[in-house]
């Protein structure tokens, strides 16, 4: 593991999250990347770019979307990197996972594929992600996943749709044989933003569902479940990464690339802060702006006399600045007074 530094982020990214391409088969209510108009980077460019990551002493890249293997050349594109040492894996809708395409994924060098499934009822699962039979093929590329080799997980977006079905989602989990049940918290941005008053949940609600999850979390054994939101240090719980780093991880332990190149803290905070094609990654990591406000924020309104302060941070940076304008103000999704 890199060693902590002095302030509140590692050596070099741990992570490199991509966003490989913006097109995508699926018409995803909360998505971020719909409104996204960004070109996309040829296989060259992204091999030299790959190397850029390596140099940077990344440990792993993460492929997402859109819909990664909506990219022709993404196979070719995981093999580079898995040869030159980073460890590979995906977010997918699953859509275009069949037994062959599991199969090439795994010689492809993919450790670990996320489908994306926000409900255990197909028909909730179907609206929300706009296609007819996505929950069947989602449980389909589950199994062919499993058969081929490949570590698999459900990454569940939590919103109004699904945050009282804590125990159908983790049955559901275990039915499928997946190793890994990722509770994410509702970002607001892209279409996220635009349907937050029918999809986020309130203050309240968040409280409950993680007061909900936490006991699930400490009771199932069988079961990975990661939380992955900071506000839950106020409820005496500790995300998967606290005890590297406190509050958002953005910017402290990963990176977003989007399909262009461009530079993020995280693929829900829009903010360009350097280009993977023309700049030095461990340069931006060091020396963006940007991320020295996002790993030295400053208390603000309510946050300024919170106990917990210290440990989340504020919260969620991402959520903050979406709905305030303001990386150091409260996270909106917050239940204290």
């Amino acid at each position: 593991m890199c060693a902590m530094t002095t302030v509140n982020f590692l050596k070099s990214p741990l992570t490199i999250n991509w966003a490989v391409t913006n097109r995508c088969n699926f018409k995803c209510r909360h998505c971020y990347s719909r409104t996204d108009p960004s070109d996309e980077l040829s296989k060259e460019t992204l091999f030299a770019s790959i190397e850029k990551i390596v140099a940077a002493k990344v440990l792993s890249i993460n492929f997402g979307g859109g819909e990664p293997l909506l990219r022709n050349d993404l196979l070719e594109i995981a093999a580079f990197a898995s040869r030159k040492g980073l460890r590979v894996s995906m977010n997918s809708n699953g859509y275009l996972i069949d037994r062959k395409k599991a199969g090439e994924l795994k010689d492809a060098g993919f450790s670990k594929v996320g489908i994306s499934l926000d409900s255990h009822l197909p028909d909730v699962h179907d609206r929300f992600r706009g296609i007819p039979g996505s929950h069947q093929k989602a449980v389909a590329a589950l199994a062919h996943l499993k058969e081929s080799g490949i570590k698999t997980s459900l990454s569940t977006v939590i919103c109004k749709i699904n945050y009282t079905a804590i125990n159908e989602l983790i049955a559901f989990a275990r039915q499928n044989g997946v190793h890994q049940l990722n509770f994410h918290n509702f970002k607001c941005s892209g279409l996220g933003y635009s349907n937050k008053d029918e999809l986020d949940l309130s203050a309240a609600e968040w409280k409950e569902f993680y007061l909900q999850a936490m006991k699930a979390k400490k009771e199932v054994k069988d079961l990975e479940i990661s939380l992955d939101d900071p506000i839950i240090a106020s409820l005496g719980m500790k995300t998967e990464t606290d005890s590297l780093v406190k509050g958002s991880v953005c910017g402290k332990l990963s990176l977003n690339i989007k399909s262009n190149g461009d530079i993020t803290p995280c693929g829900f905070i829009p903010i360009v802060i350097g280009n993977i094609v023309k700049d030095d990654l461990k340069e931006v990591w060091y020396n963006s702006t940007v991320l020295d406000q996002m790993r030295n924020k400053k208390p603000t309104g309510k946050c300024a006399s919170c106990g917990s302060y210290e440990d989340c941070l504020g919260g969620c940076s991402a959520r903050a600045l979406a709905l305030t304008g303001d990386f150091n103000n409260p996270d909106p999704h917050c239940w204290n007074s």
